[in-house]
């Protein structure tokens, strides 16, 4: 299983990756681990915001990729709603994906 997750900035960015072990990987990005993203050691994340599981690392790579190239608007939305269909429906197979609760 991998999960696809959205982080909040104390900037207010969004940081979005993939992941097998979503325990591990929050530890690594909210403590500033040597593993976690180059991305989070300059922008501090506050919060999971959104979290998909997958069941292949190609399927999560896939939604990574769409959601990171969403415009912020629609990442906020995306936040809000946690609904894929309303922003890539057009761009990947939605059904592919569920929503987790963490």
């Amino acid at each position: 299983m991998y999960y696809i997750y959205m982080l909040r900035c104390e900037d207010n960015s969004i940081y979005t990756g993939i992941t097998t072990d979503i325990d591990r990987r929050m530890q690594e990005h909210f403590g500033k681990d040597n593993k976690c993203a180059k991305y989070t050691k300059t922008h501090t994340p506050k919060k999971l915001e959104s979290l998909w599981s997958a069941e292949n690392k190609s399927l999560a790579s896939k939604l990574e990729y769409h959601i990171k190239k969403l415009p912020k608007e629609d990442k906020e939305n995306l936040i809000k709603t946690h609904k894929l269909e309303y922003f890539l429906s057009d761009k990947l197979d939605v059904n592919e994906y569920k929503y987790e609760k963490y």
